[in-house]
């Protein structure tokens, strides 16, 4: 615990602004257990106003909400390990929300003005201060911008080439909407990440019973979430990726970036005149299961082909718009995966859609091994074999329960995961959250529909392209490549090896687990035996002398009498050790 003084030296205050909170909200235990006890605020107990009677899962979700974007952060990504953690407990993380109380416009207009290098009135031909939302990170507003052509007077007007003049209102304005951050983030997001980094280091090595939780893991992905959503260019990046990737489907909507007004805490984009999924019922030009369709098709090419998803497609980021298109919005969390994360992806959607279970078995034995902990056995391939066929009989082809819904599909594969002890890769876990959300978002827009039959199509297009002649012949050119690169490689190394025989200086490094704890042991027994021996030698040189020095008792020198005694302990002492050994043993 010395380390974590240390630490708390710097971020004292917030460590103690963090504590008392989860005091507050009757969390105790959890400080208890994380060693935070005595960095509590004096006179720290339950505020009246907090439902103590709420579950621990609702009461940490309240006091991750009261901590800020950084601990909402947390939470949210937490709500996506299904497989790692309880349903109740990603069930109330999964309610958290951003909110909190709007900046005055006071405070609001200098950090725009700031980042636009021009005042409001000389940018948008109107800009309403009434903020649309607030989060804890950001406020977002709407506005108008002028025509194209008025806008490049106007960034003229920026590069000081012409600043007398502001041009008004007109009918071609382009509606738009501004999300600015709120000032001061940085450094309290930072001492966040420094703190929890620290308690995840402690969990992972002291607690053993939290180490399944991999806290070092959820902590790295929090922080890198966290600094790109602190730099809305990285949003910026995103949202211009994905419409790229559907220019040429018109029926797709990703809002435009305006990237002359936008920066690292600014972001300026086209408004999109959608309406959320519940709504699409009272629209009578709204057709809801074709919505559907499309927005599904839509999420599926970003997963299997593309490798970059949209990571929170609730409600309010995945809209209808006129036309039946689809709108999606909001690109501050996306998800990237690999060609071999895309590859495990289309193993699982096949045992749904062909109900091919070997792929998928497959998939979770390779996980497992990524997720491997020492000192604790990895699950049994046999175990897992077994739930993937009771998981592909329940939701595969011809399964019972008649139509297949995917979010609860893919609730039931997390839930297996977690029942098997395997650990899903944590760009996984967002993916399998995201689609479950999407699939609710996709059943309020059409109770009846079928993801089966939208996916089917798909799977087997991205099936067809991986086992095409062209695609195999990539492959093997690949593989070849490797081949020879081995083959050139060898005769060096070989000849190095040879050398370093002949010389006796070939060196072998070896990973052996738990080699810390008996190199511990080992050190404390070379002391105990220095000790001994530096011990004996005084005892032997100064006998003599002691012997026939200081007081009698029954005629006996007492240095003689303690000496026995002494040595009579010592024995009983070993003889007692040796047997609660043999026992052991």
């Amino acid at each position: 615990m010395l380390q974590t003084a240390v630490v708390a030296v710097r971020d004292r205050a917030r460590l103690q602004e963090i504590v008392g909170v989860l005091l507050r909200f009757g969390l105790a235990d959890l400080v208890d257990t994380l060693g935070l006890a005595r960095f509590a605020p004096r006179g720290s107990q339950p505020h009246p106003e907090h439902p103590l009677d709420a579950s621990r899962p609702e009461r940490l979700r309240m006091a991750l909400e009261h901590l800020g974007p950084s601990f909402v952060k947390l939470g949210q990504i937490m709500a996506t390990r299904s497989d790692l953690l309880a349903p109740e407990w990603t069930a109330a993380l999964q309610q958290l929300h951003s909110h909190a109380a709007p900046l005055p416009w006071e405070t609001a207009q200098p950090l725009i003005e700031q980042s636009l290098g021009l005042p409001v009135e000389q940018v948008f031909t109107h800009f309403d201060p009434v903020p649309l939302a607030s989060a804890s990170m950001a406020q977002v507003y709407r506005a108008r911008l002028p025509a194209a052509e008025d806008r490049d007077d106007r960034e003229d007007q920026k590069d000081g080439r012409d600043s007398d003049s502001t041009p008004a209102a007109s009918a071609a304005d382009i509606e738009v909407v501004v999300k600015v951050q709120r000032p001061g983030l940085r450094p309290q997001i930072e001492a966040d990440l420094r703190l929890l980094e620290h308690l995840a280091l402690l969990a992972q090595e002291q607690w053993p019973q939290l180490a399944r939780y991999r806290p070092r893991e959820v902590t790295r992905q929090l922080g890198q979430a966290l600094r790109e959503e602190l730099d809305f260019t990285v949003e910026a990046h995103n949202g211009d990726a994905v419409a790229r990737h559907f220019a040429a489907q018109p029926e797709i909507v990703v809002p435009a970036i305006h990237w002359a007004l936008s920066g690292p805490r600014l972001l300026v984009q086209d408004f999109v005149p959608g309406v959320p999924a519940s709504a699409v019922g009272a629209d009578p030009a709204l057709d809801g299961p074709l919505l559907a369709r499309r927005g599904a098709c839509a999420f599926l090419q970003m997963v299997l082909r593309d490798g970059l998803f949209h990571a929170d497609p609730h409600p309010g980021n995945l809209l209808a718009l006129p036309g039946n298109r689809v709108g999606f919005i909001d690109f501050g969390m996306v998800g990237r995966l690999s060609p071999q994360r895309r590859r495990q992806v289309l193993g699982l959607m096949r045992a749904l859609v062909e109900g091919q279970g070997r792929s998928l078995s497959g998939v979770l034995l390779e996980w497992a091994a990524e997720s491997e902990m020492p000192g604790r056995a990895p699950p049994s391939a046999a175990r897992i074999e077994a739930a993937v066929d009771r998981f592909v009989t329940r939701h595969g082809p011809g399964a019972s329960n008649g139509r297949l819904v995917m979010s609860r599909a893919l609730q039931d594969f997390m839930a297996l995961a977690r029942e098997t002890g395997v650990a899903l890769p944590a760009d996984m876990a967002l993916l399998l959250k995201a689609l479950i959300t999407a699939d609710q978002v996709l059943l309020q827009l059409d109770p009846q529909f079928d993801v089966v039959q939208t996916a089917t199509p798909l799977v087997k297009a991205q099936l067809l392209q991986r086992y095409s002649l062209r695609s195999l012949a990539r492959q093997r050119r690949a593989a070849m490549a490797q081949w020879l690169e081995l083959a050139d490689d060898a005769p060096h190394t070989l000849r190095l090896v040879m050398q370093r025989l002949r010389s006796g200086r070939l060196q072998a490094d070896l990973d052996i687990r738990h080699i810390d704890r008996l190199s511990l042991a080992l050190e404390r027994a070379a002391t105990r035996l220095a000790l001994a021996v530096v011990s004996g030698a005084f005892i032997l040189g100064l006998a003599p002398g002691l012997l026939t020095m200081g007081p009698r008792l029954w005629g006996i020198p007492l240095f003689a009498v303690l000496g026995v005694a002494g040595a009579a302990a010592s024995l009983a002492v070993l003889f007692t050790t040796m047997r609660r050994q043999k026992a052991l043993d």
